[in-house]
């Protein structure tokens, strides 16, 4: 699969994705809301105030998603000691939430999307005319799922975390290279720095032609906007209100301030690429006259 030709940009909504473009920032909300559509609201208003391209949640059926072996495990939760499969539940918005959500985005002009787990959930996500659909690392060997979605005929973002290089390129023959772009993505969460691999992103430009983006589930800013660098043209993180809020993700999240400094740095490190041609600049002109005397 080496030696591609690189695919043509991917449209997202309004955005325009790859090739030069502005990294598309996505703030991926999760379940960080647990299960609070205020907390969604709040979440949805940070990342739009930070200059975030898009908003993303995720979606589950539990009947599908829950392996019978883990229903009945008991979990200390803000709703206290419940099952797991109740859990999920909670944490699960349904249709009048995502209306909510949808209409709250519109408002403030910022795009939403999900990651479904499931084939009831692809379908249920396409009742709000998403502009695109999100595969998680933890579904990229799921086949069935993997076709349902691009049967929708939508562009498709593959996060490529937790898997071999053999099953990303059956992943990615199931898809095809149309309107696909892919995420490098450590699935660890948090990620150590050690593990994150950044030299991946132009290889699997390479690789398959397509749009490579990244997905960091790290603590810190600077390793993400390296990822800009290397020629990402996504970049998704999750956010929250706290760090130390109840909830998985959390930890491996972003806090207001922190989304803040990675979406200007991002945006001062894509002024600061240029091109690679060299001469004098209009700026050095005035410092020749007074520096240089040969």
């Amino acid at each position: 699969m080496t030696g591609n030709k690189m695919e043509t940009t991917v449209k997202i909504g309004d955005s325009v994705i790859g090739n030069g473009n502005p990294a598309y920032f996505i703030a991926e909300i999760g379940i960080n809301h647990n299960g609070d559509i205020n907390i969604a609201k709040r979440l949805i208003t940070l990342a739009a105030g930070a200059g975030c391209n898009a908003v993303k949640f995720q979606k589950r059926n539990p009947e599908v998603c829950v392996p019978l072996s883990q229903r009945n495990l008991m979990r200390e939760t803000p709703w206290g000691l419940i099952t797991y499969f109740d859990y999920r539940f909670k944490v699960e918005f349904e249709e009048q939430e995502y209306a909510e959500i949808d209409t709250f985005c519109k408002s403030l002009n910022i795009t939403w999307f999900a990651s479904p787990w499931d084939m009831d959930s692809v379908d249920f996500l396409e009742k709000f005319n998403i502009p695109c659909y999100k595969i998680p690392s933890a579904k990229l060997t799921d086949d069935k799922l993997l076709e349902h979605v691009r049967g929708k005929g939508m562009p498709v973002i593959l996060s490529t975390g937790m898997s071999s290089l053999e099953q990303l390129d059956h992943a990615v023959d199931i898809l095809g290279k149309k309107d696909l772009i892919l995420l490098h993505c450590c699935s660890a969460y948090p990620a150590t720095y050690t593990d994150l691999n950044l030299r991946l992103i132009p290889y699997l430009k390479e690789r398959y032609g397509v749009q490579v983006g990244y997905s960091g589930h790290e603590t810190g800013l600077p390793s993400t906007v390296a990822a800009t660098v290397l020629g990402a043209c996504i970049v998704e993180r999750h956010i929250t209100l706290d760090r130390a809020m109840w909830g998985s993700d959390h930890a491996a999240s972003l806090e207001p301030s922190g989304l803040s400094r990675l979406m200007r740095d991002i945006r001062l490190v894509e002024k600061s690429m240029g091109e690679p041609v060299k001469r004098i600049l209009e700026s050095e002109e005035p410092i020749i006259k007074r520096l240089r005397n040969v």
